[in-house]
């Protein structure tokens, strides 16, 4: 088992150093210096290009077996609860995802569970399949990969920006990263498969008044109230 994925991860790790996008990402952000951990990893193909002490989590034991044979830091865990697989004094200077925005669960509180981990001046880095704006694109093989059966979350490059804002997050950019040009990258983001959005923490982002009296007696929203208004208390 290990050698087949041994094997697998040869081809996979040629391909993500050959990524012409990959690239201009971790060069742009300086990955290589950063400390990042990547969510969903699989085999960890990405952390060839980020800095010392950057860890994967995945879900698949083997591919932890893996990493410590080709000395990667992949963890186990599932990371919608990243807490029960790191201590919150973990703090990351760029969290990585890729391709995994569309399989979670609750992706608002995927993104407002993330600020547990991060620093003030942490990025977020995620890269999700589009949905197309004008629905013919659906017939090009690029385009489909949207709405793969395994994807239970569906963006197009509205809502997706938006998703994060509302998470607490605030966009620097949003691109395919196609070109080195960034003027180009933003007039092509409604026509491409793929969008990377790039946003830094905000710290200061609060839930509004509303959304504090929909939520607040409810013991399974409280936990993400308090990541967002740290300064809240409970009603009596």
């Amino acid at each position: 088992m290990i050698e087949n994925l041994l094997e697998y991860t040869k081809t996979h790790d040629a391909r993500v150093m050959t990524s012409k996008t990959f690239k201009r990402i971790a060069d742009r952000y300086d990955l290589p210096n950063k400390r990042v951990i990547d969510m969903g990893c699989g085999v960890g193909s990405y952390l060839q290009r980020f800095g010392a002490d950057s860890i994967g989590i995945t879900s698949r034991p083997d591919e932890v077996e893996l990493g410590k044979k080709i000395n990667r830091d992949l963890r186990l865990g599932n990371v919608e609860f990243l807490a029960d697989s790191l201590s919150v004094e973990e703090k990351f200077d760029v969290i990585w995802c890729s391709n995994i925005f569309e399989h979670l669960l609750s992706p608002h509180a995927f993104l407002v569970n993330l600020k547990k981990f991060s620093h003030q001046d942490t990025l977020l880095i995620m890269g999700t399949p589009m949905v197309p704006i004008i629905p013919a694109q659906l017939m090009f093989k690029a385009f489909r990969g949207s709405l793969a059966t395994a994807h239970i979350n569906f963006f197009n490059y509205h809502t997706y920006e938006l998703t994060t804002n509302f998470a607490g997050w605030s966009t620097i950019t949003s691109s395919s990263f196609y070109f080195e040009n960034n003027f180009l990258n933003k007039l092509v983001n409604p026509f491409v498969p793929t969008v990377y959005i790039v946003a830094k923490n905000n710290p200061n982002y609060r839930y509004h008044s509303k959304k504090l009296t929909e939520w607040e007696h409810d013991p399974h929203y409280q936990p993400l109230i308090k990541i967002m208004n740290p300064d809240w208390q409970p009603p009596s």
